[in-house]
């Protein structure tokens, strides 16, 4: 677990007491020798001058792609800050990131409807507007006043959005800290809990240092909470308002540190280059890999984040100075910096412009499987399945459940004996009422059943084509039954249950869950999506996913791009190493096509292939992410080429992503093997318990089983190559 929490999107869940009580025991503490505590008189005059600058935010949170999941009870939240009276609010961007239907709340209770409207995620700022005007806007102090020691207060949005504009009380803890950022940070002991994120850490003059951002969470540590200081602030507003965007200058080039600054001591090593872009202003000024960086226009470069520090005095376009260590021997550069464009823009969208997306909702329901019914307020989805053929929900207040469970592929002449026999296996317990209803509009099987612990519940099954439809109320305590209007209102709730449902009905929500297609996540920072019955492969190394007769599949291949290798090169070795694979006549070479995939430049060529009888092709996509080759390859057989196995193509390549937070922070060097390939290289194979050698070209495979000494454990041993194999057997 990452110690380092960022403490903006607190989900808003459980008791209010329990809230307040964790509120409470998170206040600040520490010693303060810098300075006097400030008098019980003056801490209430700078809160009351500061509090109205600072903002609660709340929306609906969104996990990838299932937005559905996302109930209106399951509510972010975080803080903002006022930076123009105009409507601006500023925030940390992964406190908006994925959060819909944006409300603002002032601190004077007033709610606004929000977007946001900059986002810059390299600094965690972003910008949130609102319809308002004559807000507040808050004062930021000189980052020069700014001192270790000094006094401060925190004010945000902690745990709940009830304990909006809460105040924490600490001090400075340290300045120029690197944890875990590409910016320098400010470093408190104000309690900083989920939700505070955004918000405004003041100085005893109410003017804002720093903008609250994380804090350090592990079993025996306290008081380490981390904010964001106001330069890099002031960077990035000044850049928002007048580039829409932060404009980061780029050498182009990976940098590493060495091994004191990766453990924090001292350092004057300066940082190496690990990786140089293909045409970027260090490669076209000859700068190489294993070069040193030490320093910028005089400023040295011990450590990333005061490599990014010194960036931010400059805007692409610019020149700057860089001295080097090149084999030995000192190296002075002049280069004109290129333009970082790796930023990430964030896009809201949401289910309307309310933070109840449901509100105007009364019923709920299913698309796929054809059924809808009332959905009180209370009515909470807490769990469905992957295809949504069984839905729990809950009362907000905990009072009863609903399931709903569809059984497919059941025989549709089941008569009303045979529906009620289904019921009998579905309890144990006392049995109030058992029958068969010849309703309308529907008929089904009812059971109702007494539990030993208390509270009851009653399932009804309902018969449709060869689906039974199984809606179970669950009553937690014998107390919520003694009322009439509540045993009315839970049969109300039931009767309501109908098979059907209308899609031009507005008050109708659908939570169909089901979907033709399934997603794929990796560790690369890639995702993309199947057909539903496709599955990955098993015992074959790699990433290869084929569909039920196995004759279509997707291989995956990922590997690092050398430095200075462009998608036009790699693509067309790829196409070269084919060609020298299969003779004229044995292949065909569609042109390569230049497209987009995923936001990124790629390149999409299609080979067909035979060894004398049927033909297969490939449709096969180059892309090189950051520091990554990307190659996707579908295969199928010629004959099936068309128009279905384009539009298979084309919703591949449409659903290819590739976000930040899917690549693993573990991932590094993945050697491409091609790279290194000796084709008239030949390797002896030996055994020596059937006593014999031969050589093989060291391209070919070999597979089989093998002992601690690494001997064959049969007597049999194949080679495998492109169009066949080699089978050597021992006796």
């Amino acid at each position: 677990m990452n110690p380092f929490e960022r403490w903006g999107k607190g989900v808003i869940r459980g008791s209010a007491a329990a809230v307040l009580v964790a509120a409470l025991l998170g206040s600040g503490s520490g010693v303060y020798a810098a300075e006097a505590v400030p008098s019980s008189t003056t801490i209430p005059s700078i809160i009351e001058k500061t509090t109205a600058s600072v903002v609660a935010i709340i929306g609906k949170p969104a996990d990838g792609k299932k937005v559905w999941e996302a109930d209106r009870y399951n509510l972010a939240h975080g803080t903002g800050v006022v930076v123009r009276s105009d409507g601006y609010i500023l925030t940390n961007a992964h406190v908006v990131k994925n959060m819909h239907n944006l409300t603002i709340v002032t601190s004077d209770g007033k709610s606004y409807a929000g977007k946001t409207t900059h986002y810059d995620e390299e600094s965690d700022l972003a910008l949130v507007k609102i319809e308002a005007a004559g807000l507040k806007p808050a004062t930021f102090a000189s980052s020069s006043d700014i001192k270790v020691g000094e006094s401060v207060m925190a004010i945000g949005t902690p745990l709940s959005f009830a304990l909006r504009n809460s105040v924490t009380y600490g001090i400075v803890s340290g300045m120029e800290r690197s944890v875990q950022s590409k910016y320098q940070l400010i470093q408190t002991d104000a309690a900083i809990n989920p939700g505070n994120s955004g918000g405004a850490l003041v100085n005893m003059k109410g003017e804002v240092i720093g903008i609250n951002t994380m804090k350090f969470v592990e079993y025996g540590v306290d008081s380490l909470g981390f904010a964001i200081p106001v330069d890099t602030v002031q960077y990035v507003l000044d850049h928002f308002f007048k580039y829409g965007k932060v404009k980061r200058p780029t050498l182009g080039i990976e940098l590493g540190e060495s091994w004191e600054a990766v453990v924090g001591s001292p350092s004057e090593s300066g940082l190496e280059v690990t990786y140089v872009e293909a045409d970027s202003p260090a490669s076209k000024a000859g700068i190489k890999q294993g070069d040193i960086l030490l320093s910028i226009d005089g400023s040295k470069t011990r450590n990333l984040v005061e490599y990014n520090e010194i960036l931010k005095k400059y805007l692409p376009d610019q020149k700057a100075h860089l001295s080097f260590r090149s084999e030995g021997k000192g190296k002075e550069i002049d280069l004109v910096l290129g333009e970082d464009r790796s930023g990430q823009d964030v896009f809201q969208d949401g289910d309307g412009s309310y933070i109840d997306a449901d509100q105007g909702k009364t019923m709920i329901g299913d698309s796929h499987y054809g059924w809808s019914m009332k959905y009180p307020a209370g009515l909470v989805k807490t769990n469905q399945s992957d295809l949504g053929d069984n839905v729990v929900f809950a009362d907000a207040k905990g009072e009863f459940a609903v399931s709903i469970r569809i059984q497919e592929k059941q025989s549709r002449d089941l008569s009303p004996l045979g529906l009620l026999k289904k019921l009998n296996a579905k309890t144990a317990d006392t049995v109030l009422e058992k029958r068969y209803v010849d309703g309308v509009p529907q008929p089904y099987a009812k059971l109702v059943a007494e539990r030993e612990n208390g509270g009851y519940y009653q399932v009804r099954a309902f018969l449709k084509d060869d689906k039974i439809y199984y809606v179970t109320l669950l009553v937690n305590n014998d107390e919520s039954t003694k009322s009439e209007s509540k045993r009315n209102s839970f049969t109300d709730l039931l009767d309501s249950f109908e098979l059907k449902f209308d899609a031009d009905n507005g008050a109708l929500k659908d939570i169909s869950a089901y979907q033709d297609k399934n997603t794929v996540t990796t560790d690369y920072g890639l995702i993309f999506d199947l057909p539903e019955e496709w599955a990955r492969k098993e015992y074959v190394p790699g990433l290869v996913f084929a569909n039920k007769d196995g004759d279509q599949t997707l291989s995956v291949r990922i590997s690092s791009a050398a430095s200075g290798d462009t998608l036009k090169d790699w693509a067309g070795r790829r196409e070269n190493s084919f060609k020298d694979t299969y003779v004229d006549g044995y292949r065909e070479v569609q042109g390569a096509r230049e497209l987009t995939v995923g936001g990124v430049p790629a390149i999409e060529s299609r080979y067909s292939f035979t060894m004398g009888d049927k033909w297969k092709q490939s449709d096969v996509l180059y892309i090189i992410k950051d520091k990554y080759k990307y190659e996707l390859k579908l295969s199928y057989p010629k004959t099936a080429a068309g128009e279905e196995m384009d539009a298979s193509l084309d919703g591949l390549v449409k659903s290819v992503e590739f976000p930040k937070e899917a690549l693993s922070k573990s991932l590094g060097v993945i050697q491409d093997e091609d790279d290194l390939l000796d084709k008239n290289r030949t390797v002896t194979y030996t055994s020596q318990k059937y006593r014999y050698s031969l050589q093989v070209p060291e391209m070919w495979s070999s597979g089989g089983d093998y002992d601690l000494d690494g001997e064959s454990v049969s007597a049999s041993k194949a080679f495998s190559f492109e169009g066949g194999k080699l089978d050597d057997y021992g006796g």
